[in-house]
């Protein structure tokens, strides 16, 4: 009986590190190239803010709109499931709270450093970009 527990126990372990690594798949920087469209920041829908993220894996570079102004910067990789990237942007000012809060929290998101994987969120595919502190769903839009 103690050893069909543990075996039981040692098979839903094994099967539940497997969902969850397959939900957290790291995605390949080339299939990133194109433009994204930020959709849900910390759990709160964002679409209205507009920020938009453009990746060039070719150059390392990272262009875009955060919400209020037009951003650039270089992709630095930190390791193999981590880069970041210190944005420059324009000086405009930001129209409404809800630019401010998508501006202030991506330039943070890209400074302090950040993981890409795949994932779906209310039926949309895209890709998760994750720091400490905030997680941001993206959604494709073009290359």
């Amino acid at each position: 009986m103690l050893y069909k527990k543990i075996l039981i126990i040692t098979l839903l372990a094994s099967l539940s590190t497997s969902f969850l690594s397959a939900q957290t798949k790291t995605i390949d920087l080339n299939k990133l190239n194109g433009n994204w469209h930020l959709r849900i920041m910390d759990g709160k829908e964002v679409r209205k803010a507009r920020a938009i993220l453009d990746f060039d894996a070719e150059h390392m570079m990272l262009n875009g709109f955060d919400g209020c102004n037009r951003i650039s910067g270089a992709l630095k990789i930190n390791s193999d499931t981590s880069m970041s990237s210190q944005l420059s942007a324009t000086k405009m000012k930001c129209r409404q709270s809800i630019h401010r809060y998508v501006s202030k929290r991506l330039h943070k998101t890209m400074k302090e450093g950040f993981s890409i994987t795949e994932a779906i969120k209310n039926g949309v595919k895209g890709i998760t970009i994750k720091s400490s502190h905030h997680e941001l769903f993206f959604k494709w839009m073009s290359a």
